[in-house]
């Protein structure tokens, strides 16, 4: 058997620079422990632990569908456990040099079928036990929100790399210099090589305070998207059932995955704006 990591090697080389607060603070404390614990077992794979998530995900789709609170309540566990598998199968494999693309494209699905199965089973059982077709509506709700999500991030991921390309292709300069909006501090506005290439100067600019205060997370390592696509299925799966008021939390989720989506895409439109503006500048 390998040898066992630090603790402390363990978050240098598989913690993300920036992440969602749930998982800073409710996930790797957990995570990154049981990393080190499994990391020398040849058995605990990537592939391996999102397979397990997948399972215990089940296991929790399964309590919901039970629909008393007791049974709720053991979901809402089961489905915070999975996500900690889910959260380790990447961290061993950054640890280890053990990632796929088949293994992305394996947790990415895994991880979209453990949403729909949940969100059936945990409606479904509602209104199974109340006949509240209330429940019905927001299961398709959760389902179409939690794939709209995804789908637009992977499109909006699209776009920045197709401005990336273009505006470095015109300016020849090294993908380093190109200032991206992961950056962790504001760039400076009186660097003439690097404002060339700022596609997010003009939100800069509208939202001074927005950024100081995004910084100051980035600091903490917690992205500034506060109610992202993990954030709306741990309330609807986890806070929604412990206080066993399904109803309200996922309405409420819901407003503020759409709040942060938007937020979202006025950012790329700014940025766009941007982007042809430098661009035809060159």
């Amino acid at each position: 058997m390998a040898q066992r990591p630090s603790l402390a090697e363990v978050r240098e080389r598989t913690y993300k620079r920036r992440d969602a607060w749930w998982t800073v603070w409710l996930v790797d404390p957990l995570a990154g422990p049981l990393v080190r614990l499994v990391a020398p077992w040849k058995w605990a794979t990537p592939n391996f632990l999102s397979l397990a998530a997948f399972v215990v995900g089940l296991g929790a789709a399964a309590c919901f569908w039970q629909g008393e609170y007791t049974w709720l309540l053991a979901g809402a566990l089961l489905f915070h456990l999975a996500f900690v598998l889910d959260c380790m199968d990447g961290k061993i494999a950054r640890l280890n040099g053990t990632g796929s693309i088949f293994g992305s494209w394996l947790d990415y699905v895994f991880d979209r079928l453990r949403v729909v199965t949940c969100s059936l089973a945990l409606f479904g059982g509602q209104w199974h036990l109340t006949g509240e077709t209330v429940y019905l509506w927001l299961a398709t709700l959760v389902i179409f929100l939690d794939m709209f999500r995804y789908l637009n991030a992977l499109q909006m991921q699209k776009v920045k790399l197709s401005m990336k390309e273009k505006l470095l292709e015109s300016t020849g300069i090294a993908a380093t210099d190109y200032v991206e909006e992961t950056d962790d501090e504001v760039v400076e506005q009186d660097d003439p090589e690097k404002a060339m290439v700022d596609v997010h100067g003009d939100f800069r600019k509208r939202f001074g305070l927005f950024l100081q205060v995004r910084n100051f997370l980035l600091r903490q390592r917690i992205r500034v998207h506060l109610f992202s696509g993990i954030e709306f299925m741990m309330f609807v799966f986890i806070v929604g059932p412990l206080i066993n008021q399904i109803i309200p939390v996922t309405i409420v989720s819901g407003v503020l995955l759409l709040a942060f989506e938007a937020l979202l895409i006025y950012k790329l439109w700014t940025t766009t704006r941007t982007f042809h503006r430098r661009l035809a500048a060159l």
